[in-house]
């Protein structure tokens, strides 16, 4: 099982202007900084909680089908199914017909129930299940307790930054960071 995101965000969470208001600059000669740092935050609250911030498309590639009929799409919150293709051995992909899966996007991780499962040709990577995630297309759409977060990431990292820049994070994590983001981490076994 692969997960990777195929089409990335079309904005950040927050914006130049928030970041700079929330650290007192009122300068525009560290812009290029901060939107690293923003970039860099984001990518961090995404990676530690499970969810897409902002809309964003993902592909979930699998050997096979699951043994339950149930695949778990580990990227929320789902919005929506893009596609179910399964290849053959030639390498040919047909795509399932939308009333042979159903989307449970309430649940945590979303759920995708098959119905029917034509076989996979291929040994390796016979399906991809392509889906959007994300609260929404703005900033505004983001629980505001993740855009805390963010800010909080940013704030720590522009403060240690001449010694590592937005690419060399996280160096290290504020304090406070984890109780902002623990009501929305999943729990792994």
């Amino acid at each position: 099982m692969t997960l990777f995101r195929t089409v990335d965000p079309a904005v950040e969470p927050l914006t130049l202007a928030e970041a700079k208001a929330h650290l007192r600059i009122d300068h525009a000669s560290e812009d290029d900084l901060l939107g690293g740092l923003l970039r860099a935050a984001r990518q961090e609250v995404e990676k530690a909680t499970g969810q897409a911030l902002i809309e964003q498309a993902w592909r979930l590639v699998l050997d096979d089908w699951p043994e339950t009929a149930t695949v778990l799409l580990r990227r929320t919150p789902v919005r929506s199914v893009l596609s179910v293709t399964v290849f053959d051995a030639d390498g040919a992909g047909s795509v399932l017909d939308p009333a042979d899966y159903q989307l449970d996007a309430v649940s945590t991780p979303a759920r995708l129930l098959l119905g029917n499962r034509p076989g996979v040709g291929r040994a390796l990577n016979g399906i991809e299940i392509d889906f959007t995630a994300g609260y929404g297309e703005a900033g505004a759409d983001v629980p505001d307790l993740l855009k805390r977060a963010i800010l909080l990431l940013v704030a720590h990292w522009y403060e240690f930054r001449v010694g590592y820049g937005a690419a060399d994070q996280p160096v290290s994590l504020p304090e406070g960071y984890r109780r902002l983001i623990s009501t929305f981490r999943t729990t792994r076994l």
